[in-house]
């Protein structure tokens, strides 16, 4: 049950930030007994794949902040995160193995579909959300709407991580904003195809 909750969180964190989860599951499985990886696993907590996440989580910090060069981010985004939240999500499934978990160590396939399908459906709605932000704020709330999703996507992996059950409580707030940010985008759709459909003058 907490492992599937881990792994819920930790995807919808991925499908904010790629790279924070992967991070944050490799630094701490390396220095702390609070994550534990199989060996199958172990690779997340190299030094090597560290360095790169590090690097590759910087970037996404900077590009992610300027309008324009963040959609074509979200871009090469759609296929890294939903990646993202299949290892996240899979990994914390086979760390239940572990824990003597017959259910995850008889479905191995089940954390990599969901941390999949959680994290690329999180990642469309972020995608489908910022050129809407970027146009009605002339660009100026990108950095900030950005700062918010890498600060949503750190502290969902450390509730996902510390305090599993509290998960439920954070998807269901996600979820309302999720719902008004697709209400949002709808209205201005709508409004630019009314704009465009008006005769001129």
């Amino acid at each position: 049950m907490f492992a599937a909750l881990t792994g819920l969180g930790l995807s919808t964190a991925a499908g904010l930030n790629a790279y924070i989860p992967l991070l944050l599951v490799g630094v701490l499985a390396r220095v702390t007994d609070a994550v534990r990886l199989p060996a199958e696993y172990a690779w997340l907590s190299d030094t090597w794949v560290l360095a790169i996440v590090a690097v590759l989580l910087v970037a996404e910090f900077v590009l992610d902040k300027v309008p324009v060069v963040d959609h074509v981010n979200d871009m090469i985004q759609t296929a890294v995160r939903p990646a993202s939240g299949g290892v996240v999500f899979s990994a914390t499934a086979a760390a239940a193995k572990v824990d003597n978990s017959a259910w995850m160590a008889e479905h191995p396939a089940v954390g990599w579909v969901l941390g999949i399908a959680v994290a690329l459906a999180v990642h469309v709605i972020k995608a489908s959300a910022r050129p809407v932000v970027n146009a009605t704020t002339a660009g100026v709330g990108a950095p900030v709407v950005s700062t918010v999703e890498d600060v949503g996507s750190l502290g969902m992996s450390l509730i996902a991580i510390f305090l599993p059950v509290l998960v439920v409580v954070a998807l269901a707030v996600l979820a309302f904003v999720a719902w008004r940010l697709i209400r949002r985008v709808r209205r201005y759709r709508a409004a630019r195809r009314a704009r465009a459909a008006a005769p001129p003058g």
